[in-house]
């Protein structure tokens, strides 16, 4: 998206102005963090600049509650509101008024048992940039339960890609529920459950699948009791398939990630990880979700206002706890030098996201599903339920958790 190019050479000029070196020397998070290494003045939290009805984070919305993005000042340049529901995913069509003002459905009814997701991108009145990614739920009625599937139905994902259902309640009949969950695979192979606690149950088999399977999930859960008087709503099939086989290895120590495809070496790009006070995550992470430019803000995952930066480009979730892999702009000369982040994997990046950049490069070659792997970090490793992270988990402790 493109920036008031007038407006943002002023405010790269401040920016320049007042800012040092030490200022860009800090980063994302890998203990309950991500974001971004440093505060490059100080701009407008989230929820000030992109007004989001109803509120992040909410349940049990009612259908009757209104769906609305706006903003005060300034202008909305694009809203993506995704439904899913029933393990089936589509956008939510709507309009942004010519004003720029609000973004509106154009089916103002919500949908019921369905989880919704927002992401919006506007310009402040000072032609800022900002980002916003929020979620809600909304009411399942008569004491239902319903599981949020990842992946999406008739995605192309990467060879780590885990299927994971995230419930609406607790499970305690977790048996019962995980026999009504088929997962089959084309060319065959074992696939096998695991419960993290009682509302969520991820399925894989023993090692990453080959590129080329086609996965189908066939969730049975109508009329199946998965608690004390709640029955399971579902009665869905839905289908991925397994792209090409992606897997990075980033060593910590030597600030570089080596990305090979199919076994093959592509490229061995320079990164930077996370500082000696905040070290990255070791281990096997998965891509979660990709974001051509996100809004990272510190207060969000416990670090105070040490960052918070509202366009950071080609952002790729790794941890429900924060960790990314990222473009970096604001340190151009620390990945292969330094560890400076608070967690994060830093690539060299422009502002605004080059496709030229290792960060582009890397982003445009990326599948939701693709394997990163962290080495030689000094912290622990990533836990099987932090993101999709099972892949650290042994196969016959991973069968026990069945």
């Amino acid at each position: 998206m493109r920036h008031a190019q007038g407006r943002a050479r002023r405010a790269g000029a401040a920016l320049a102005a007042v800012l040092t070196w030490a200022a860009l020397l800090a980063g994302c998070t890998s203990q309950g963090g991500g974001g971004i290494d440093e505060v490059l003045g100080k701009a407008p939290a989230p929820e000030d600049v992109i007004r989001v009805s109803p509120d992040d984070g909410s349940k049990s919305v009612e259908p009757g509650r209104r769906l609305l993005v706006r903003v005060p000042s300034g202008r909305l340049e694009s809203v993506k509101v995704v439904r899913s529901q029933d393990a089936q995913e589509s956008e939510v069509p709507g309009r942004i008024s010519d004003d720029g003002l609000r973004w509106e459905p154009d089916d103002g009814r919500l949908a019921l048992a369905a989880k919704y997701t927002v992401d919006a991108v506007a310009l402040d009145g000072q032609g800022r940039r900002s980002a916003r990614h929020t979620t809600f739920t909304t009411f399942v009625p008569d004491e239902r339960f319903i599981g949020y599937v990842t992946p999406e139905n008739r995605s192309v994902v990467g060879t780590g890609m885990i299927i994971s259902l995230g419930f609406n309640r607790e499970i305690e009949n977790r048996a019962a529920v995980a026999r009504a969950v088929h997962v089959t695979a084309r060319p065959a192979v074992e696939i096998r459950p695991h419960w993290f606690g009682r509302d969520r149950l991820d399925f894989r088999p023993e090692h990453y699948w080959k590129p080329g399977t086609r996965v189908t999930v066939a969730l049975r859960f109508r009329d199946v009791e998965g608690a004390p008087g709640a029955y399971g709503l579902q009665d869905k099939t839905f289908s991925f398939t397994v792209g090409r086989s992606q897997v990075s290895l980033v060593d910590a120590a030597k600030h570089t990630m080596e990305v090979r495809r199919d076994g093959r070496l592509l490229s061995t790009v320079p990164i930077t990880a996370g500082s000696p006070k905040h070290t990255t995550y070791n281990g096997k992470m998965v891509v979660m979700e990709m974001l051509e430019v996100t809004r990272m803000n510190s207060r969000t995952v416990g670090f105070g206002g040490e960052y918070d930066i509202p366009d950071v480009p080609h952002a790729m979730r790794l941890t429900d706890s924060g960790t990314f892999v990222h473009g970096n702009y604001w340190a151009p000369d620390a990945p292969g030098h330094v560890n400076v982040s608070h967690g994060c994997v830093g690539l060299r990046d422009v502002k605004g996201g080059g496709s030229d950049t290792p960060a582009g490069w890397f982003f445009d070659r990326s599948l939701v599903g693709d394997v990163v792997e962290v080495v030689h970090s000094n912290d622990k490793k990533v836990a099987p339920d932090n993101g999709l992270g099972g892949w650290n988990m042994g196969w016959n402790e991973w069968k026990a958790g069945s």
